[in-house]
């Protein structure tokens, strides 16, 4: 089968640049090529996926033929092999072993951790302040998942530099991610902080680990889960080095979907007076006053319907899987090796299932409705064997967050918002004001 190619190559560059400089446009405007589209980052050829069927053919269906792709290839030398971009057998024991971490149980017991750190932040507001909200919700994730991960009080420097260093990993690890070879050795800016970063978060989170070595003590966090962890079938716990992947992992990839979840949820819910109303509604009615609890979670429905519309209004532009053996994809045999583009963005915005896409809508959400939608249409988390170990973690944190915040606040819009993207939207300024109810 011939496979149709994106519009707009460049000689060298391929669609590198036209794909940085147009990025949704580019992706969305695949659709209308076909269900499968070459495109070239540089040299290398791949294959976009454009529909929701081989998108979760490619997650789910047949998902142990594939690996994790050039992207992941990118980010393992500075973050390690931890879960995001480990594959096979050693992905899959990994995986067991972090489980536990995960549970409902353990989960309940980090909504407490979700609850105080919220209420310290709105402790520091003021009737009238002008909050820069974007940077409240990221130092607010940085915050819950660090307390999530180191409970014992050397962990409060490792949580410090989180603060400092882990957005710069995220933003300029994509860069590199989609950018030839060459560019990641130039001397520029952006290369610099990201070694620096890298450097830093290696240094405070080993020194965490080695405090923390042959202390056989259950603290209730996180890491206490990846050191006690063993092997279901050698009985072997995991290395140093395993462990440091797996928590700079959990900071990376456990922070930026939530933060940006959640300042996004705020600028949606001051746009529109109608969701205020009912989310403010829903709120007071199931917490009557008194403090959100993980039982709580549950009840708060149109609260998670806003959250799903925003996992689905402002997703991850693009990931990235390689073929680990010779597979069948919309008529087309890739061999082994073939870098192949999944575009959560692409299927978020497809009019087929998401009607006037543009439109922020949590009415999409109710059950009769979610019925309706094809597999591989809403990958806000990944899926099959791959999906993001931490979504109830985070969907937990983000109706707590918005929960306590909608009791005692409304946050008004000082100024339009402006979007920068990297593999997200990112709010750039999102100033709201902090009126009491």
């Amino acid at each position: 089968m011939s496979v149709p190619v994106a519009p707009g190559r460049l000689p060298f560059l391929g669609h590198s640049l036209p794909m940085l400089r147009k990025r949704f446009a580019f992706t969305g405007n695949l659709r209308d090529q076909g269900d499968l589209v070459e495109v070239h980052l540089g040299p290398m050829r791949t294959y976009f996926v454009a529909s929701p069927q081989l998108t979760h053919q490619v997650l789910v269906t047949d998902a142990p033929k594939f690996h994790k792709g050039r992207m992941y290839d990118k980010f393992r030398p500075f973050v390690g092999n931890g879960l995001a971009v480990s594959n096979g057998a050693f992905h899959q024991r990994q995986r067991r072993m972090m489980q536990p971490a995960f549970h409902r149980d353990r989960i309940a017991g980090y909504a407490n951790t979700m609850l105080r750190a919220t209420l310290d932040l709105l402790d520091g507001w003021r009737p009238g302040d002008i909050r820069q909200l974007e940077a409240d919700m990221q130092g607010l994730a940085v915050t819950i998942v660090g307390e999530a991960l180191f409970s014992t009080e050397i962990g409060k420097k490792a949580i410090a530099e989180a603060r400092r260093s882990v957005f710069v990993i995220i933003r300029n690890g994509i860069m590199r991610a989609l950018s030839p070879g060459f560019v990641e050795k130039l001397p520029i800016p952006a290369n610099r902080e990201f070694d620096e970063a890298i450097a830093r978060m290696r240094a405070i989170v080993h020194e965490v680990i080695e405090s923390r070595r042959g202390d056989d003590t259950d603290h209730g966090d996180l890491l206490s889960t990846l050191l006690m962890a063993r092997d279901a079938e050698t009985g072997e716990p995991m290395t140093d080095e395993q462990v440091f992947d797996e928590v700079i992992t959990l900071l990376t990839a456990g922070i930026e979907t939530t933060a940006l979840a959640l300042a996004w949820i705020f600028h949606e819910i001051a746009a529109d007076p109608e969701v205020e109303r009912r989310v403010v509604a829903e709120v007071d009615e199931v917490l009557a006053g008194r403090p959100v609890t993980i039982d709580d979670v549950p009840k708060l429905t149109y609260v998670g319907q806003v959250a799903t519309e925003v996992l689905r209004k402002y997703p991850l532009w693009l990931v990235m899987r390689r073929t680990a053996v010779e597979v069948e994809l919309g008529g087309a045999v890739l061999p082994p090796g073939t870098e192949v583009i999944l575009s959560p963005h692409t299927m978020h915005y497809d009019p087929a299932n998401f009607p006037d896409p543009e439109r922020f809508d949590p009415d999409r959400w109710t059950p009769e409705r979610v019925k309706q939608l094809p597999k591989g249409a809403f990958v806000p988390f990944g899926g099959g064997i791959h999906q993001c170990i931490g979504n109830h973690f985070a969907l937990t944190e983000i109706a707590i967050v918005v929960a306590t915040v909608c009791a005692r606040y409304r946050l008004v819009p000082d100024r339009p918002v402006r979007t920068k993207f990297t593999n997200a939207a990112y709010p750039n300024d999102l100033m709201m004001k902090v009126v009491p109810r």
